[in-house]
């Protein structure tokens, strides 16, 4: 399934600064960013709760958001992009 991870950590102090980096590695093991705070992920429901569990892990509920917007297993055909950063097919084949 296709998932949209979005967040906004504050970055007041050292410590926000730090969340925010870890909050984005553990995206970055799941997904490809596609915006400063949003990556989308394919995932099956086991990877999902994996990363469900690590980023309420990383991120301090009080100060920071977190929101994960699941687009379902066909959402590829119902996104649409415009603008400057090229689109990515997360599930294509990866060539180096």
């Amino acid at each position: 399934m296709l998932i949209l991870v979005t967040y906004d950590v504050n970055t007041q102090d050292r410590e926000g600064r730090k969340r925010l980096r870890r909050v984005a590695k553990q995206c970055m093991n799941y997904g490809v960013r596609v915006q400063n705070s949003v990556f989308e992920c394919v995932v099956d429901t086991a990877q999902l709760k994996l990363l469900k569990k690590a980023l309420l892990d990383e991120i301090d509920e009080k100060k920071d958001s977190l929101r994960i917007y699941n687009l379902g297993n066909r959402a590829k055909s119902n996104v649409e992009h415009f603008g400057a950063k090229s689109s990515i097919d997360v599930e294509g084949e990866l060539i180096f």
